[in-house]
């Protein structure tokens, strides 16, 4: 789980330093830039990542890859939708990270929470549903309040170190996710799933809280 984390802010902290040497002029436009090998020995990361972040750049434009020929500079900036497609991006990879960590956390907190959990988890699902009407960023919070809760039922304290190392990271992510795809906190997103959710935990069902946790977060891969 800590090195999926870790291969993200890689690939992120990668595309950035290669933007930079663009901005600064290093490459002009249509040039072929350095190899895999090379690029991944001037940033200090693997090839993999410098894959990634390649691949990152051409989402907006502003790299070519060539099949045989090499990767090439488009642009010098991104284009117009840039920060869509970068924000959307971003997204995607803390959805892949929560799904690291909140399906499995969703079956551990079946099999393991107490009655304090389910009290706590049933406060959470109240307190994301009041939080309706008050905003992007107060239903934000509650909903991540509702996920901690279940992290915490989990009663495993690395997992819980983990997701609260994660959490700015995914606030700021499911912010964009509601900006980006026009959500508002009054429609309540995917309601449903998050009561199923606390009652497969009450009920003891591990099976059945994972794939809920799973469905919930593959609808925010693909709405």
């Amino acid at each position: 789980m800590t090195s999926s984390i870790r291969r993200h802010l890689l690939t992120d902290q990668a595309a950035d330093l290669l933007r930079s040497r663009i901005d600064s002029g290093e490459w002009e436009i249509g040039a072929k830039l350095p190899g895999e090998t090379t690029l991944a020995a001037e940033l200090g990361v693997g090839r993999s990542t410098v894959r990634e972040a390649v691949r990152m750049l051409a989402g907006l434009g502003m790299l070519e890859s060539r099949q045989g020929a090499g990767v090439f500079l488009r642009r010098s900036s991104p284009r117009q939708d840039w920060d869509r497609v970068l924000r959307t991006e971003e997204i995607l990879h803390v959805v892949e990270v929560r799904n690291t960590v909140e399906i499995e956390a969703a079956r551990l907190a079946a099999t393991r929470r107490d009655e304090a959990d389910l009290q706590a988890l049933r406060r959470a699902l109240d307190a994301r549903s009041a939080a309706s009407g008050a905003g992007a960023a107060a239903f934000v919070d509650a909903d991540i309040a509702l996920h901690r809760a279940v992290v915490v039922a989990a009663h495993n304290p690395v997992l819980t170190e983990l997701f609260e190392t994660f959490v700015p990271r995914l606030r700021d992510a499911m912010l964009d996710l509601m900006d980006v795809r026009e959500m508002t906190a009054s429609s309540q997103p995917d309601a449903d799933a998050h009561r199923l959710l606390v009652e497969a935990i009450a009920d003891g069902d591990a099976e059945k809280a994972a794939r809920i946790s799973a469905e919930h977060l593959e609808r925010l891969r693909h709405p």
